[in-house]
Order: structure tokens, then sequence, then C-alpha cells
């Protein structure tokens, strides 16, 4: 069975001791490519267990999570804060359990830290530097291994334009939902229902308040957050595997990456009757929310993680986390302008609007999991 705990915030593998498997990376000629500046990039070694960063605009500060370890006896977990130019850590934080997602109200002062194997988020006010509050969204339960834990894992977490509701989409197995957080006083409204197995990635498109969730079983979920219900689901476009989303609002589309695990085909062709893989994976996906419907699709390198759009620039960051590097795509031309190698896992992204420079989390092979792992700047 796939265990869910593997698929925690901000990951790509369904073991840590799996890699994924081999295909090259997607590129664009040269002829297609946009007139950017050649690359530049900044790397620097910050601590064990990195995970999810965002970027302060108001306090010029990147933030990134530190799980600590996962051994019995591992260091806390740690929030940081890192100066964005040196990427040196300015101060830190220990958080009350191990956190993997983060989103950010800028203009409030907070940020949500997502505790994914615990079922908790807390709130830290990263004016004064200390955790304000943590919210248990739900209580161990036996499993049909006898052993208890939490129903969901949690991954990504989504802050609404208003700053009041946080989405923390909870991934199950057998199904999912979506965890409500009133931000007011930290307090759980009731969960949207009926995803389905494997929730993982989820955006929001704020002019029509709808939310969608993507699922390991290939699904695009749209929610009413007037009614705070899912409104309608359609096949991914053909994407097996669609992980992390992003909504570009001058299209319309949903965009994905489809990651192209081996494992997880395996997994779905001996757990789903009749289920054949029809694509490898490996790339990014637009869809038409409606419909499902596949507008174009561009393929990257092995494993793809994470990925931000820069709207304002045209340019979609995906970080390959099989193939250890960043691939920029121009959303233009639904191509690959720019491939920057960034070994060996490149993982999480966050983004300087104003600027366009982009941060990503650098993890190390599992064996290494107590060594310090790095933050890198990619400048365009």
């Amino acid at each position: 069975m796939l265990n869910p705990v593997c698929l925690r915030s901000g990951t790509a593998t369904m073991s840590r001791r799996r890699t994924l498997g081999l295909l090259t990376s997607g590129l664009a000629v040269a002829a297609m490519r946009p007139a950017w500046a050649a690359p530049k990039m900044k790397q620097v070694e910050v601590a064990p267990a990195l995970y999810e960063l965002a970027f302060s605009p108001s306090r010029n500060a990147l933030f990134v999570l530190s799980a600590g370890g996962f051994a019995e006896g591992a260091p806390a977990s740690r929030l940081l804060r890192l100066d964005p130019q040196s990427l040196a850590i300015r101060s830190e934080l220990t958080l009350p359990l191990r956190g993997f997602g983060v989103a950010l109200d800028d203009m409030a002062g907070r940020l949500y830290v997502g505790h994914g194997l615990d079922a908790a988020v807390s709130v830290v006010d990263i004016g004064e530097n200390h955790v304000l509050g943590t919210l248990r969204l739900a209580t161990k339960v036996k499993g049909e291994d006898g052993k208890e834990e939490y129903p969901y894992k949690l991954r990504e977490l989504l802050l609404d334009p208003s700053g009041e509701r946080l989405y923390l989409p909870g991934l199950g197995m057998k199904d999912s939902q979506v965890y409500v957080v009133s931000t007011k006083n930290l307090t759980a409204e009731k969960p949207i229902t009926g995803i389905g197995p494997g929730a993982t990635g989820i955006a929001l498109d704020p002019a029509k308040d709808r939310l969608f969730v993507s699922t390991l079983a290939g699904q695009l979920c749209t929610i009413d957050r007037k009614t705070q219900e899912l409104h309608h689901s359609v096949e991914a476009g053909g994407a097996e595997q669609p992980l992390n989303l992003a909504y570009d609002s001058a299209s319309g589309a949903v965009l994905a990456v489809d990651q192209g695990m081996e494992n997880l085909t395996r997994y779905k062709e001996k757990m789903i009757p009749g289920f054949v893989s029809k694509n490898p994976g490996n790339r990014v996906v637009a869809l038409e929310p409606e419909s499902g419907k596949l507008l174009w699709e561009t393929p990257v390198g092995q494993g793809p993680v994470a990925l931000r759009l820069d709207a304002a620039r045209k340019r979609l960051f995906v970080t390959n986390r099989g193939s250890g590097s960043v691939s920029v795509l121009d959303t233009d031309r639904h191509s690959v302008a720019e491939t920057v190698p960034l070994p060996p896992h490149p993982n999480s992204l966050a983004l300087d609007e104003k600027t366009g420079t982009a941060f990503v989390s650098v993890k190390l092979p599992f064996e290494k999991i107590k060594e310090k792992e790095s933050v890198a700047r990619i400048t365009l």
C-alpha cells in the first residue's frame, strides 16, 4: 500500500529511500528563447531537512522551514529567517511540531506553518518572532494495521486574499478533504469533503471565488468558496499524477506538474482495475478547469514537484527533483526557455514578485538526512 506519510509537504517521493525514474528533461530550442538575461545563482547551506519557503516584501526577508529530523532525538523543527541577498540566517524560531508547509500573510505579519505529519497548523508573528498558537485539526484513529495515526496528511497551505481563511488539503488514500481554518481566532470550520483519494495541490481563482485541488487519482476538483462545497470534479487532461498547482488568471488555465513516478504508476496498476498508463509524465500541463481539457503541455525535467508563476514576466518556475534542475517556462510560448542546474534535489519555491527573483530549497539524498541542506537564489 502507498504510505501517505511519505507524501509529506513539498516532497514527490513515495518513500524516503526511493528516487525517481530517469527520463530526460525537455528543453526548448534556442530560437524559441525569449530575451532573458543569463541566470545568476547563489546557493548556501542552511540547515537539515529544509522544505517550503516564503518571501516577505515588507520585511525583505526569506522564511524557510527546517523539519529538524525524523529519528528519535532529532533536532527540533525551526522557522529560519534568511537575508534574501546573502541567504545567511538572521534569526530562528523553534516550532512545537515538525513544519513542512507555509503560507504568508505579509500585511498582517503572520506566517502559517503546516505540521504535515501531525494534522496541525501553527501561526507565527513574524514581527515578534514567536508562535501565537497551534491548532490540531484531527485526532488519531486506528488504521487497518492496528496503528494509531492521523487520518489525513497535510502538504500545501493556501491563504485566501482577505487573509481570513486558510485552506489545507488533507491527503488520504481512500478519500481526502480540505481543512478550513478561520484565521481570526485560529479555529477549524467545516471541512470540504468529497475530494477523493490522494489530494495534493491547491490553487485559487480569486475573481470567481474558486479553489482547485489536484489528486493523485488524476482528478481536478473545483470548490465553490461561497458555499465551501465541492462544485465538480473532472479528469485532469490525462495527467495521471498531478501534484502542485498554480492558477494563471490571464489565460484562465490551471497549471499542474505531472510527476511521472514509476512506483506510483505501478501502484495504480495494482490497485485500480483496468488502469493502463498512457503518459510518462515529467511535464507541465495547462488545464481548462470547467472541463479538464488539456490546453497545452510542455516536457520538463525528471520528477517535477513545485511550480511558481511569475505572471508579470510570463514565467513559470518548476523544480525537477529527480534531475536536479529548475525549468523556467515561457508561458506565452508554452516552452522551456531556461534550465538551471541545481543538484541534487530542488524541492520548493518562493518568489520575489517585484524583482522576479526565485528562491529554492535544495534537498540531499536520504542517506545524508542529518547534513545541512541548501537554499538557492535564481535571478534572470
